[in-house]
């Protein structure tokens, strides 16, 4: 088990977070790598037991599981999960290929099925379009303004023009525009950026914030004093 680490809306729940549960370190190392690239923000554990610890303690966006563990099935831990009435998208991910299994774990309240072995472009895919119908969108490409947030493709513009950013301004600024119009904290950006490892540094959001505003123009965020960081949605 890996170690824990007014007209205003304060979102407690805001964090690109995933929670990956599988045992093969291999293919665990993998998909960490592999979704910290991609912005997301992982929390890797091996077993049923760790990863209860871990939703009992964090919000997350979406559950990566696989069946197999070695403490019982991810099926238990999925009809846990849904019993506390927790709507967390959940992919499973398994070397079970039977559609009997594939059955079981959809009905069971898994969203999504994904065999192994797999390509991480079809897991980032699929993690996507889970995260959109858990927000209710149907367009992949984000809006607001005169701005436009291509998450597939990592690719910002503003008025049609291409606007080069670092990882963390990507990150960043896709949270405030999926949370368009509500307040976001300090702390909340950084849940978005890091795992439970990863060293926080004090200033980090505060510098990715100048350096979005110095890209996209001083009026794109907004500093509600005291609270957080909200996205004008009249840049």
């Amino acid at each position: 088990m890996r170690s824990f680490r007014g007209n205003i809306i304060i979102d407690n729940e805001e964090r690109m977070r995933v929670l990956v549960v599988e045992d093969d370190k291999i293919i665990g190392d993998g998909v960490v790598a592999g979704l910290q690239m991609e912005g997301y923000a992982v929390d890797w554990v091996e077993d049923i037991e760790s990863a209860e610890t871990a939703l009992e303690t964090n919000d997350y966006n979406l559950i990566v599981l696989d069946i197999g563990l070695p403490d019982g099935s991810g099926l238990d831990l999925l009809k846990k999960t849904r019993g506390q009435k927790k709507d967390i998208p959940v992919l499973i991910l398994t070397a079970y290929d039977d559609v009997s299994f594939k059955v079981k774990g959809l009905d069971g309240g898994a969203d999504d099925y994904l065999i192994k072995p797999f390509k991480l472009e079809e897991l980032t895919a699929r993690m996507r379009a889970l995260r959109r119908r858990s927000e209710g969108r149907a367009d992949p490409t984000l809006e607001v303004g005169n701005i436009e947030l291509d998450p597939a493709a990592k690719k910002v513009t503003k008025d049609g023009k291409n606007i080069n950013l670092g990882p963390k301004e990507f990150a960043i600024l896709q949270i405030l525009m999926e949370k368009k119009g509500k307040v976001l904290s300090k702390a909340q950006l950084e849940d978005g950026l890091y795992g439970w490892d990863a060293e926080v540094e004090s200033n980090t959001v505060e510098v990715h914030i100048h350096g979005l505003r110095k890209k996209l123009g001083k009026e794109i965020i907004e500093t509600v004093k005291y609270v957080g960081y909200r996205l004008n949605e009249d840049n």
